[in-house]
């Protein structure tokens, strides 16, 4: 049987804004998702009519993120009701594995072109508003105690279970900021970024809300090109026996990934 290649014909990112207090902190995800959606399409220049399916990934599938995230984004991103949604969710993974999925309905023939990619907007679900009525089965926990932790214990019993020390993480940490300020030095994301203009909500000295600054965003926020080694050897671990107290071993706010919204697409 004769099998379809699937190949990625255009992409495109926002870039990464910092959570809460960054650029995107007040943009809804169908937002984020369709700017994305809508640049690949102009950028493989196919009719908007002729593809069959948008798979978005998202992690946080609650507020604008939620009800079918690749249907919503689909809308925003100009195509026609013609044209299907699907939202997946495999945690962090989410997006990657929207993109697995739609090359492997390309190379089975059910799909002629997808859009694929994942979108997150922690600012607008990682709040006081977030649904936690009921969040966890007791069924589930009395099978599986542990299916619910977080990312940050997960990291903690892969460091130990794999004899992955503090100072490699560190080091590795060090290393992805300095990449990242070369890169961005080098203009090795610009092709790929697609920069999107938001408002952006203030904050007075109280943590107040305080009004809105339009802003344009064309580069990652997130970076630290200035990090130091000892800098990050100088921060407390803040994960131990189930509790946030500053005590653990491996896990930092230096050597972890932090909290941030945007969006990504490819077609293929």
């Amino acid at each position: 049987m004769d099998m379809n290649e699937a190949v990625i014909v255009a992409t495109a990112r926002t870039a990464l804004a910092k959570s809460f207090r960054g650029s995107f902190n007040d943009t809804e995800a169908p937002v984020l998702g369709g700017h994305v959606v809508r640049a690949v399409v102009e950028r493989a220049g196919v009719e908007a009519e002729a593809i069959d399916d948008v798979i978005m990934g998202a992690a946080v599938q609650q507020g604008t993120q939620a009800y079918n995230i690749g249907r919503l984004c689909a809308y925003t991103g100009g195509l026609p009701a013609s044209v299907a949604g699907m939202a997946v969710d495999r945690m962090c993974a989410s997006g990657l594995i929207s993109i697995g999925l739609a090359a492997k309905g390309i190379v089975t023939g059910e799909l002629g072109i997808a859009i694929a990619g994942g979108v997150e907007s922690l600012s607008l679900t990682q709040t006081r508003h977030k649904n936690t009525y009921r969040a966890q089965s007791q069924a589930v926990l009395e099978v599986m105690p542990d299916a619910y932790i977080p990312m940050l214990e997960t990291a903690e019993i892969v460091s130990r279970r794999y004899g992955i020390s503090r100072a490699a993480q560190d080091e590795y940490a060090l290393q992805s900021q300095l990449r990242t300020a070369a890169a961005q030095r080098s203009g090795l994301f610009d092709e790929e970024l697609v920069a999107l203009e938001v408002d952006k909500l203030l904050f007075d000295k109280e943590g107040q809300p305080a009004g809105h600054e339009r802003v344009r965003v064309e580069r990652d926020e997130c970076n630290r090109p200035g990090t130091r080694l000892e800098d990050l050897a100088a921060l407390k671990p803040v994960w131990k026996d189930g509790k946030w107290v500053g005590a653990g071993e491996f896990v930092t706010a230096g050597n972890a990934s932090q909290f941030s919204d945007g969006a990504s697409a490819s077609l293929l």
